[in-house]
C-alpha cells in the first residue's frame, strides 16, 4: 500500500509530493523524525507534521493512536472558528500513522548531501 508524502523544504518554501510505501512509516506519529531515504532523499531527516486518512479526516498529534475520535475543539487542525469563543465537535484521526493514512505532511529537518530539488523534481503547488 502506498502513501502520498508531501515534503516541505523550509529553506526555500517549496513542497513536493512523492509516493512511498506506507509500511516504511508504520509505528511513527506526528512529531517523529524519519529517514528521508524512504522518499528518495538519502542523508536527509524528515519530521512528520500531519496528514489525513482515506476520508479526509486530519490527523491530530493530541489524539493518541490510530483511532477516529470526536473531540470538542476551539481551533487548530480540523476547525477554523469564525467567531470568538466558537467551539465544535469534530471527527479527527489519531496522530499515529496507520493503514488508513493516505497522506503524510513532512518537513526537512536535517538536509544531507542530497539536493532536494534535484532529487524530487519540479516544485508542486
Amino acid at each position: 500500500m502506498s502513501v502520498r508524502v508531501v515534503v516541505s523544504n523550509p529553506e526555500t518554501g517549496a513542497s513536493y509530493q512523492v509516493e512511498a510505501q506506507a509500511d516504511d512509516f508504520a509505528g511513527t506519529a506526528i512529531g517523529d523524525e524519519v529517514d528521508g531515504g524512504y522518499v528518495g532523499l538519502d542523508g536527509c531527516t524528515l519530521e512528520i507534521t500531519g496528514g489525513s486518512d482515506d476520508t479526509g479526516r486530519p490527523m491530530r498529534g493530541d489524539v493518541e493512536g490510530q483511532s477516529i475520535d470526536e473531540i470538542l475543539i476551539d481551533g487548530g487542525t480540523g476547525f477554523n472558528p469564525t467567531r470568538d469563543g466558537e467551539r465544535r465537535r469534530v471527527s479527527v484521526r489519531g496522530g499515529e500513522v496507520g493503514d488508513a493514512t493516505v497522506q503524510l505532511n513532512t518537513k526537512v529537518v536535517e538536509q544531507g548531501g542530497t539536493d532536494i530539488e534535484d532529487a524530487l523534481g519540479e516544485e508542486e503547488e
